[in-house]
């Protein structure tokens, strides 16, 4: 499957989680989340720095502590904080994974994929693919 079978593919789960996610309106992970829940995707957002996105939604410490396991996760944090993410899941329980520009490099790549992950991590982040095909 090439990259926009795979980012096709992907935009079809519902259920997201945004690990990173921003309750600062000013950040792209809280656009990102924004943008997803916009587009009828039930998402949830992951960061253990805040409790809530908006007065409406909370925001989770840790994927484990949703209340439902996600179709996909949208990683938004640091290769480092995404390479230790990708440490303690399961690809058998979650295993599709979306790495936005900025959250990987070549070592998180091979580890996703030799783990056994759908990655995708290249082209349009998940806004810019809703923007332009959803």
């Amino acid at each position: 499957m090439n990259n926009k079978e795979k980012m096709k593919d992907m935009m079809s789960k519902k259920v997201w989680a945004v690990v990173g996610a921003s309750n600062k309106p000013d950040k792209v992970s809280n656009e990102i989340y924004h943008t997803l829940k916009s587009f009828g995707y039930e998402t949830y957002a992951v960061n253990p720095s805040y409790n809530k996105m908006d007065d409406e939604s909370k925001c989770y410490p840790s994927i484990e502590e949703l209340p439902k396991v996600p179709d996909c996760i949208n990683f938004v944090v640091p290769p480092t904080v995404t390479l230790k993410y990708l440490e303690e899941l399961d690809p058998e329980i979650t295993p599709n994974i979306w790495l936005q520009p900025g959250t990987y490099d070549d070592n998180v790549v091979r580890y996703a994929e030799d783990k056994g992950f759908n990655v995708v991590h290249e082209g349009e982040c998940t806004m810019a693919y809703l923007r332009l095909y959803g």
